[in-house]
């Protein structure tokens, strides 16, 4: 990713963390939350595959479910590393 869309990046995903923030502090569940951003996450990332028409086969499906789940690893590990360097450790 050059640096100008992880840029782009960063600024999204802040914007989503914002949006979430703003449903749950008007009473919405965190969980309902998290579930409804992770379903308008699937859905357009299979748009960003195979547009509007159509839907994954299973190997597609495989490799959204790999992406989620590297990033996640990435998230975590981000996460443990921060928690270290503050003298804190969680599972």
């Amino acid at each position: 990713m050059s640096d100008d869309q992880t840029q782009q990046h960063d600024d999204c995903m802040q914007r989503f963390i914002d949006l979430a923030n703003a449903m749950k502090d008007e009473g919405v569940p965190v969980n309902v939350v998290s579930w409804a951003l992770m379903t308008a996450s699937g859905t357009y990332a299979t748009y960003s595959v195979v547009g509007n028409d159509g839907g994954l086969n299973p190997s597609g499906v495989d490799k959204v479910v790999d992406a989620y789940k590297q990033n996640l690893t990435n998230i975590q590990a981000l996460r443990k590393s921060a928690q270290d360097a503050a003298g804190n450790s969680s599972s």
